[in-house]
């Protein structure tokens, strides 16, 4: 097993994780503390979502409630094989899941291209199961896509961001990228997790600007499918 810092570094397997529990954490909100809007569901028709992993989900969180067209967004936990983990069990890296935020949105305001612009821009997807301090799989950098046309714009940014850090001397991009059908459940993190850095201004967040743009408008407008209304696995 891999440590850096005596956090884990390598993936658990299914047979090292935590058993979790059956029902759903207690208390969870019903409703968005910035954006006024469902914080489960359900949402307007036609509303799609993205999962995104770039870190600790205080900060990834802001950053994507402060986007227009998003109608919600949710702190959480995904990529992993524990049922509803609590964040102790999520930070000891024996539940396999990395800190997640559920991102829904308005296809029709916004897209997922112009969505990860903002996730690439704003975190280090080079560095493996790390985001400056935070160390272990849980802070691993991911994308957990819902619909094709998302698949598309998670391939084509990575290859365009991966080319600006080349151009400026920098490595490969490690983010992890996968259906979230395969990725499992998103289970919503405990009540004080959600819309964190609202409640608490002042709070802990290392993620900002890294200084790199990632192109967009790389998809044709005719060669994408049609849209259609994705609600997140449950």
């Amino acid at each position: 097993m891999t440590f850096l810092f005596g956090k884990k570094t390598a993936p658990v397997s299914p047979d090292e994780a935590l058993p979790g529990r059956a029902t759903p954490l207690p208390g969870i909100p019903t409703t968005h503390e910035v954006l006024g809007t469902p914080l489960q569901g359900p949402w307007p028709e036609g509303t799609q979502v993205l999962y995104v992993a770039m870190g600790c989900f205080w900060g990834t969180e802001r950053i994507f409630w402060r986007l227009p067209g998003v109608v919600t967004t949710a702190a959480g936990y995904m990529g992993g094989y524990t049922p509803n983990p609590t964040y102790e069990e999520t930070c000891t890296g024996r539940t396999g899941h990395t800190e997640a935020v559920l991102v829904a949105y308005d296809p029709a305001a916004t897209d997922a291209e112009q969505l990860l612009k903002s996730f690439w821009e704003n975190h280090d997807s080079i560095t493996a199961n790390r985001q400056g301090n935070d160390v272990g799989t849980q802070y691993r950098s991911a994308i957990y896509w819902t619909t094709p046309e998302q698949e598309r714009a998670a391939v084509a940014t990575r290859d365009a961001f991966q080319k600006v850090l080349h151009d400026n001397g920098f490595g490969e991009i490690s983010t992890e990228i996968r259906p979230a059908a395969e990725a499992g459940l998103f289970y919503y993190a405990e009540a004080y997790h959600q819309q964190y850095l609202h409640k608490n201004p002042a709070g802990y967040c290392n993620h900002g600007p890294n200084g790199l743009t990632c192109p967009v408008g790389l998809l044709r407008q005719d060669q994408l499918p049609s849209q259609q209304s994705v609600l997140p696995p449950q």
